[in-house]
């Protein structure tokens, strides 16, 4: 894909910072041809190998993928061999193991969170948000979905999302529907994000297209699908829930909402531990 090879550009300046001028290490290694294995330590959902192997195109590098993205690799499982000059091979050792440990990390953590929400509901999606890593959005929302997860919003340009500072800057909930249904482009879906009940059956009655309950318990949660059922609204909004919601209480969640988003899959993930063993 060619998103995956603009990415790699990116990765280039990631080996810069690693190595500005030299490895000094491996001027000790001879120039001869090797062969390297990048191994798991744990189960997980592999992912970030796209992105790694147009890295190691444009290195001149060799490779096969054992695992790709979206499959599963038990412990100990190598994943990907990687050939060329010893030297080579460890200069590039930490950039790939750091894309892709990171990647499948919050692949993994995304298909347990979906699997446990989807026991109790079957069509609920479990979303990113934009709290992303500076620079790495585009890989960090391509391993959500490669768990199975929604990237929600890559930008603020892919749809509209009233927040509280947009309310309090326009002077209201009503005032800032208006004015986006006027300037939002047909295509744009427009998203309320509210703290209580009342707030949340208001957006659905003035015509927003989802409505996100932003750190609202599992009870008003309840309420407010239960309101918006009474008055006919249900069906015609999307309702989201976010905030304060992790693997141990999203079972509370899923049963009254489409979506549930959370922002921990893309800053408080755990990097799947791997390692880079020369085999050649």
């Amino acid at each position: 894909m060619i998103e995956a090879r603009l990415f790699a550009y990116k990765l280039l300046d990631a080996l810069r910072e690693d190595n500005p001028f030299w490895d000094l290490t491996s001027t000790i290694v001879p120039r001869e041809y090797g062969e390297a294995c990048i191994r798991v330590k744990e189960d997980c959902i592999v992912a970030g190998m796209e992105e790694v192997t147009e890295l190691l195109k444009l290195l001149g590098l060799d490779f096969m993928v054992l695992r790709g993205d979206g499959e599963t690799a038990k412990a100990g499982d190598c994943i990907l061999i990687i050939r060329g000059q010893k030297p080579e091979l460890l200069k590039v050792e930490r950039v790939v193991l750091n894309v892709l440990m990171r990647a499948s990390g919050i692949a993994t953590m995304t298909k347990r969170i979906l699997d446990k929400a989807r026991e109790i509901n079957p069509k609920v999606r479990v979303a990113a948000t934009r709290k992303t890593t500076p620079f790495l959005r585009y890989l960090e929302k391509k391993a959500v979905a490669i768990g199975g997860g929604d990237p929600h919003r890559f930008g603020l340009g892919d749809a509209i999302l009233i927040k509280d500072n947009h309310i309090r800057a326009v002077g209201g909930l009503e005032r800032a529907l208006v004015l986006a249904r006027e300037r939002a482009p047909f295509i744009a879906k427009i998203e309320v994000e509210v703290e209580n009940v009342e707030d949340a059956v208001k957006a659905a009655e003035l015509g927003a297209d989802i409505v996100m309950l932003d750190n609202m318990g599992p009870s008003d949660v309840a309420k407010v699908h239960g309101e918006l059922m009474r008055r006919g609204l249900r069906k015609r909004v999307v309702l989201e829930a976010s905030g304060n919601i992790d693997e141990k209480n999203i079972a509370d969640y899923a049963k009254y909402v489409d979506v549930i988003s959370i922002g921990s899959l893309t800053h408080s993930y755990k990097s799947i531990d791997m390692n880079m063993d020369l085999i050649k």
